[in-house]
């Protein structure tokens, strides 16, 4: 098998065609710049995007959809058009007027985004609401937003809603809102939407996304349609040429990751913009996910650390139970030396791996890495991470087993991606240099600010952003010499021991989840005199766990459930292994495993699978004092 990308290592027009710009403060670098590949927005709107695919390749398939037998059913560009106007005219002719907020409450569909683009089409905004939300926050933002109507996927969200009292009109997707809003639509004209559609400019407001409540309700993050049009284009034109030269195919891809969340929404519009074919998936969960997977054919992915980490860790459990764990755990070795070797001959910075390598690296290809791949949908030899840190090590291995993953890094007040690593020059432990057409600044304290046509003009109900447009992300990071970002942690999130010492807990919390035994993980010990963790463990990696001697090592392993001294020692050297990243003070000292999960449901998780610190502190305190006591 071939190094993925390979053949355009030596490819100096896909190479430098974002050149990136930095500034430096004495030895520090301070800011980065990125030009423009494709210039802003300067008329127009997100509603003219089928009817620009229906006009200039009607053929095109745009997206494949769940058809009622199960199997992918192709829908065009001019059919997907047609849809739209159809569906334009029910919102209008139900009495969505002009910038009218329309709340969403579904998981991922297709149904998703055919309203998406007849919202826009008719002038109006959809406004997502996640179907796990609990009715006070769901009721926070149909006040907030001052929705005109709520459209909903099924019984389970409308009982949700039903708590609240009264409502907008409601439609339900499980009861046919689409043929009900088209039906509704018959008397409208065509006439009718493209003035909606006329009426809006790059200005104009496309929806509203709410952060997702880490430390309190969620704030509204206005987004307008020439941030997703100029910041997707930029995004799609630094990506699509290097991937279609190397992959020599039309790309395609499986959206999973909620809608409601803005990386869904912005490749959402990045497909269609580029008439990229799109499906659908509702569970971002492995398991679930895999049928879609491998039935849709996708060509890259674009996901969250979650998924990679659970592929990772689900395959080791399917090796333990062939009683191969320690094959597995050789192909690991073997794929991150393979990696990090091929990723530096990309570069021009090495030879590449030896002869000896490529040998077993190729045993190990048959064995196990062909299993990697598969668990992706088979073709996958490309993929996009945000949403949090990816531990370089997993990054790694995935590379060595063919699937080169490109971190990025963005916020919903950024419409998505800020920063990605250009596919010809990544850099694993970054989330890469500015996407084309914006800026980076690392502030005196560390905080990352950013600056470009995805960012948003200040939060909903709130005063703007200053007058430069620098927005501070609240996160901390620190820029290389070319401009690639590392994000070095949360400003509300660091610890501060009782000694004085400042600890991000991020990036340990990051290289412990990688580990296959561990689910979740919060480093702890703010005000406490060293720095602890609570752990929670993987049910399926546990069965059969074929642990070693933890050694000598400095690190107290505690369990408030029942667990073999191997799981305990297991945990102990990948904790060990972890404080081998920083320094003694900011080691983690004790580790204190804990019975349940840290879940979405437990109200424990967002719906993006970031961990809700404030809730975990206040549902394992016993524990955490007894890491303590």
């Amino acid at each position: 098998m071939s190094f993925p990308l390979a053949a355009a290592k030596n490819a100096s027009d896909l190479r430098d065609r974002a050149p990136v710009t930095v500034e430096r403060d004495g030895d520090r670098v301070v800011s980065a710049s990125t030009p423009y590949l494709v210039d802003p927005a300067d008329k127009g709107c997100l509603g003219d995007l089928p009817y620009v695919n229906a006009a200039e390749d009607p053929l095109a398939v745009l997206f494949s959809r769940r058809a009622a037998d199960g199997n992918w059913q192709e829908v065009t560009a001019a059919a997907f058009a047609a849809e739209v106007t159809a569906v334009a005219k029910g919102l209008i002719a139900a009495g969505i007027g002009p910038g009218d907020r329309i709340v969403i409450m579904s998981r991922t569909c297709y149904e998703w985004t055919l309203l998406d683009f007849a919202a826009w089409a008719a002038g109006a905004a959809l406004v997502p609401v996640y179907p796990t939300a609990s009715a006070e926050q769901a009721a926070w933002i149909i006040a907030d937003c001052s929705a005109t109507a709520v459209i909903v996927e099924d019984e389970a969200c409308a009982r949700v809603l039903a708590e609240i009292g009264a409502l907008p009109v409601m439609f339900r997707l499980d009861l046919g809102a689409i043929a009900e809003l088209t039906a509704l639509g018959a008397g409208v004209t065509d006439e009718q939407v493209e003035e909606r559609r006329a009426a809006l400019t790059p200005d104009s407001l496309a929806t509203i996304i709410y952060t997702s409540g880490t430390t309190g309700m969620p704030k509204g993050a206005p987004l307008t349609h020439g941030n997703f049009l100029t910041s997707c284009a930029n995004g799609t034109e630094l990506l699509r040429p290097v991937f279609e030269s190397v992959s020599g195919e039309s790309p395609c891809t499986l959206l999973f990751l909620p809608l409601a969340h803005v990386l869904g929404r912005a490749i959402e519009v990045c497909c269609v913009q580029g008439r990229i074919r799109l499906g659908h998936s509702p569970s971002i969960k492995p398991a679930e996910l895999r049928p879609d997977l491998e039935s849709f054919g996708a060509t890259f992915l674009v996901g969250v650390p979650y998924l990679f980490e659970k592929i990772h860790q689900l395959g080791r459990t399917d090796a333990q139970a062939l009683h191969a764990a320690r094959v597995y755990d050789r192909a690991t070795q073997i794929a991150v030396r393979y990696g990090e070797q091929a990723l530096r001959a990309l570069a021009g910075e090495g030879p590449g791996p030896s002869a000896w390598l490529r040998a077993e690296h190729g045993l190990y290809d048959l064995l196990v890495y062909r299993k990697v791949r598969k668990a992706l949908g088979g073709r996958i030899r490309y993929a996009i991470s945000g949403g949090s840190a990816l531990a370089p090590s997993l990054l790694l291995f995935f590379a060595g087993a063919g699937v080169l993953i490109y971190e990025g890094y963005g916020l919903s007040e950024t419409t998505g991606p800020s920063t990605v690593n250009p596919p010809l020059r990544p850099r694993p432990g970054t989330v890469g240099p500015p996407v084309p057409g914006s800026a980076i600044r690392i502030a005196p304290d560390d905080e990352i600010l950013l600056r470009g046509p995805q960012v948003f003009g200040g939060y909903h109900g709130a005063d703007g952003l200053p007058e430069d447009g620098w927005f501070a992300t609240g996160d901390l990071g620190r820029l290389d010499a070319d401009g690639y970002l590392t994000i070095t942690g949360r400003k509300k999130h660091m610890l501060v021991t009782s000694g004085g010492k400042n600890v991000s807990p991020g990036p340990m919390e990051d290289r412990l989840r990688a580990h296959p035994l561990i689910s979740q993980c919060l480093v702890v010990g703010d005000g406490r005199a060293y720095i602890a963790a609570l752990v929670t463990l993987d049910p399926e990696a546990l069965e059969g766990h074929d642990g070693r001697s933890a050694g000598d090592v400095s690190v107290q392993v505690e369990s408030a459930m029942p667990v073999s001294p191997a799981v305990s020692a297991s945990i102990a050297l990948a904790v060990a292994e972890a404080n081998r990243s920083v320094s003694r003070a900011e080691s983690i000292r004790r580790v204190r495993i804990v019975a349940g999960d840290f879940t979405e449901d437990r109200g424990l998780l967002t719906p993006s699978l970031k961990v809700k610190r404030k809730a975990v502190l206040e549902a394992y305190r016993a524990d955490i004092d007894a890491l303590y006591s």
